[in-house]
């Protein structure tokens, strides 16, 4: 088996290499010793700069020092060396003035370095800065230089001090980095196991397993939460899924064991020779309504995998009152057996939208379909179309019981069906067929409110056709022919 690294240690040495590498930049950038570091460098410029400004302020005491006697450039001197903490010297040359005013001061004297020599010539102030330290030669009258000596030990000290913390910082940082670092990953980590458990246990027990609880405002979190939506998705599907296979048990071998029943009777009376033509008319007559039942429920299911698959739909203008009239004579013999008046209301011009004629056709046999199913005998089923606002509608409204409050949105889900069918059969689709094929098409199907009865509307967007205008919207095409119905 393939061994890999956990997530947990990943993250751990990525936090990790990542403080590191960013103290070692940090160091290299301020504190390498190759050819001097930049803070090295940049504190010996200060320590040169203020130690010119510091003799270059005491030169006027000096100077009037110089003619005074030996006690007060003395003093002078003195003030100049601990002002700038370093070695003050003053010469002329040969012999030196300090050697003159006492006898201690025999220390060796820059009276020949090359800097005094060149600012006794010049009469001009040297500066020279090196790794080591810093000189000045002065010239303060009368033939005397002022030579001041100043090593970079102390700024080398300040380095080292500044080395040292910064190592102790960086490992110190390392540390915090190392905690926290253990901390997030474990964290994470534990968060992840437990997303992990949880899909793990949906494999094992299916949906209905305990989905998993993480309120965490974060990318985790999202996932849980996705995860738990998710497995609530399945779990809806699982359940329509039986309803299904409930229902279409049931609906399926409720015209099949009625059918056969009726070809016994048939064939029964064919052996016997006793034929009752009016008796088999009957029968004939029922079989074909179980058969239209069967057509239905299959049409509903082939519908439903055509949606599911997303087979494309046409986009074309069709006029809606036309359709209305073609499908509501499709539908008129069904009606008068039911003792149902049928009215279609036409719109006051050709009614005209951007759809699929047989998506629009099939969305009206199903709203038809509805319609006859539930109204009771003598109560008129009117069908119209027309325009509202931006949008072109057709509209399927009856007078029977109508859909309580709380199912108006159930009955549009698939494999749902209202308390008020009466018993009649069938799989629950109709409607969730109609709603998808309507909103495929940018529109929507709509339950609005009546005092009694139903009414659906489903609204599409408006198209004319080519060449069309507003006064004159089908002076560009012929009439759309409807698809025939599938039954």
């Amino acid at each position: 088996m393939r061994r890999f690294l956990g997530l947990r240690p990943r993250l751990l040495i990525a936090l990790l290499l990542t403080a590191a590498l960013t103290l070692a930049v940090a160091a290299l950038t301020l504190l390498t010793s190759v050819g001097g570091s930049p803070l090295q460098e940049k504190l010996r410029e200060e320590s040169a700069n203020s130690l010119f400004a510091t003799v270059r302020a005491s030169r006027p005491e000096i100077e009037a020092a110089v003619g005074k006697g030996c006690p007060l450039l003395y003093n002078q001197q003195d003030k100049l060396a601990t002002r700038a903490n370093a070695q003050v010297f003053i010469t002329s040359g040969n012999p030196p003035v300090r050697s003159q005013c006492s006898p201690s001061f025999t220390d060796e004297v820059p009276s020949r370095s090359e800097d005094v020599l060149t600012a006794l010539r010049s009469q001009q102030t040297q500066q020279v800065v090196t790794s080591e330290g810093v000189r000045i030669s002065m010239p303060i009258g009368g033939g005397h230089i002022l030579a001041v000596r100043k090593q970079f030990s102390d700024v080398s000290e300040t380095v080292n001090q500044v080395r040292d913390a910064f190592l102790k910082a960086a490992l110190v940082s390392l540390a915090i980095a190392l905690l926290l670092g253990l901390g997030f990953s474990t964290t994470l980590s534990r968060r992840l196991t437990r997303l992990r458990r949880a899909a793990l246990r949906v494999m094992r027990d299916g949906a209905s397993a305990p989905p998993p609880a993480d309120d965490g405002r974060d990318e985790i979190g999202d996932l849980a939460r996705a995860f738990a939506a998710m497995q609530a998705a399945l779990v809806r599907q699982e359940e329509a899924r039986r309803a299904f296979v409930s229902t279409a048990s049931h609906e399926l071998r409720t015209p099949l064991t009625s059918l056969s029943g009726m070809l016994e009777l048939l064939q029964e009376d064919l052996r016997n020779g006793g034929l009752d033509l009016d008796d088999a008319r009957a029968q004939v007559a029922s079989a074909q309504v179980e058969l239209r039942r069967l057509g239905n429920l299959a049409t509903e299911l082939l519908d439903l995998s055509r949606l599911d698959a997303g087979t494309p739909l046409r986009s074309e203008p069709v006029e809606l009152g036309e359709l209305c009239r073609a499908v509501a004579a499709e539908m008129a013999l069904r009606a008068e057996a039911a003792e149902i008046p049928l009215e279609v209301s036409p719109p006051k011009g050709p009614c005209w939208a951007r759809a699929d004629p047989g998506a629009v056709v099939r969305i009206l046999r199903i709203l038809l379909d509805n319609a006859l199913r539930f109204s009771p005998g003598g109560q008129t089923v009117k069908v119209e179309a027309g325009y509202r606002g931006d949008r072109a509608y057709v509209a399927v409204s009856d007078r029977g019981p109508g859909v309580p409050e709380h199912e108006r949105e159930v009955v549009f889900e698939r494999f749902q069906r209202g308390n008020r069918t009466g018993g009649e059969g069938g799989f629950g689709l109709g409607l969730a067929i109609g709603r998808e094929l309507a909103e495929r098409l940018g529109g929507t199907l709509v339950l609005e409110d009546t005092a009694i009865g139903a009414r659906f509307v489903c609204e599409l967007p408006i198209e004319l056709p080519s060449g069309g205008s507003d006064d004159d919207p089908e002076a560009a095409r012929p009439r759309p022919s409807v698809p025939r119905a599938t039954s």
